[in-house]
């Protein structure tokens, strides 16, 4: 597991709109909010969604942006967007490389069955590259909000 205060492991994926996105692009520029969610358009992961697109002009006042990664493809994050006018870049990590960089693809146990999924999580990356925050199982209800007040104290 990552631990808050060491380097972000670089990523390099592509987003909803089939561009290229990398963490060293936003290095000495803006603060990013690395948020790792299980599935588009399923209940807890669509409010996450709307919850920090509900507070996306707060993340830019405090020069962060936010940016949500799961297994989904790049056509499932454009219309994930579209349905509901998502504010937020979504990262199509199909092969699984951000995931286990950052340490989120685990095994879980649901009703007796094991089996490997993304376990909801969120980091915080300061504008040096390092992360301020490394959270791990963390619930979708009120998250944004919290995850916004620790961007305030950056």
């Amino acid at each position: 597991m990552l631990e808050k205060n060491q380097q972000a492991p670089e990523f390099s994926s592509k987003n909803q709109d089939n561009q290229l996105l990398e963490l060293s692009s936003f290095k000495g520029k803006k603060h990013v909010v690395l948020y790792f969610y299980p599935k588009d358009d399923t209940p807890g992961c669509t409010i996450e969604a709307n919850d920090f697109t509900r507070l996306a002009a707060d993340f830019a006042a405090h020069d962060a942006v936010v940016i949500g990664v799961s297994k989904d493809s790049c056509v499932s994050h454009a219309d994930f967007i579209n349905k509901f006018d998502l504010k937020l870049d979504l990262l199509a990590d199909e092969s699984g490389e951000v995931c286990e960089s950052y340490d989120v693809w685990q095994e879980k146990e649901k009703n007796g069955v094991k089996k490997m999924a993304i376990l909801r999580s969120t980091f915080i990356i300061n504008k040096e590259g390092d992360l301020a925050e490394a959270m791990y199982g963390v619930s979708h209800e009120g998250h944004a909000q919290a995850i916004l007040e620790k961007v305030q104290q950056l």
